[in-house]
């Protein structure tokens, strides 16, 4: 849920980057916060394990401008991908307000994508939140390898996607399809907040 501070006249809205571990959603922010103007981007901060580089979350609130007279804010997290990380992707996603699912290109990692998915769906409905009223953004990143290794955007859509929502291929480490990504999120998070009429 939004959080909407009336005395500063602020919206911010918490927008979570899940995935299969090394999928690909820390690049994205990386190259998010790389790309954005200082004056527009706060201090990314992290939380690491020894275990591997993967596992950390990030914390990134970007400017957005007005909206209905509000200044908009958003966080960016990401959470580990590891299935033995659950209680922390379960702390991580509580109160978001929309969700990239980053999923891994590669054929071999269908499955992984498709357990990361589920477990996504459950650590929502723990929240008492339905998977099929949040804003959803898919990403199939590693788009950058070779053809022989990935599996084709619409499969991965017939299989991933099964609500038909935005989604966008992606090489993360060149950016491509990131922005997209965060746009999309973005849009469908405030649509669903000013249709709920949450900057009155």
């Amino acid at each position: 849920m939004p959080i909407v501070n009336y005395a500063a006249r602020e919206i911010t809205c918490k927008i979570v980057y899940c995935g299969p571990g090394r999928s690909g959603k820390t690049s994205n922010l990386l190259h998010v916060y790389s790309e954005l103007p200082e004056d527009r981007k706060g201090k990314m901060m992290s939380l690491a394990t020894e275990a591997d580089r993967e596992l950390f979350f990030d914390f990134l609130p970007i400017d957005l401008g007005k909206i209905a007279d509000f200044n908009t804010r958003l966080q960016l997290y990401t959470v580990p991908g590891q299935v033995f990380y659950e209680a922390t992707r379960r702390l991580v996603l509580e109160g978001a307000d929309g969700v990239v699912f980053v999923a891994d290109s590669q054929a071999r990692q269908l499955e992984d994508n498709i357990e990361s998915l589920q477990d996504l769906h459950a650590n929502l409905a723990s929240h008492g939140v339905d998977p099929r009223n949040l804003p959803i953004v898919m990403q199939y990143n590693k788009r950058d390898l070779p053809p022989s290794d990935i599996m084709p955007v619409d499969d991965l859509d017939d299989i991933l996607n099964f609500r038909g929502v935005p989604s966008f291929p992606a090489d993360a480490i060149k950016g491509t399809g990131v922005f997209e990504s965060l746009r999309a999120i973005s849009q469908l998070v405030f649509q669903r907040l000013d249709s709920s009429n949450g900057a009155k």
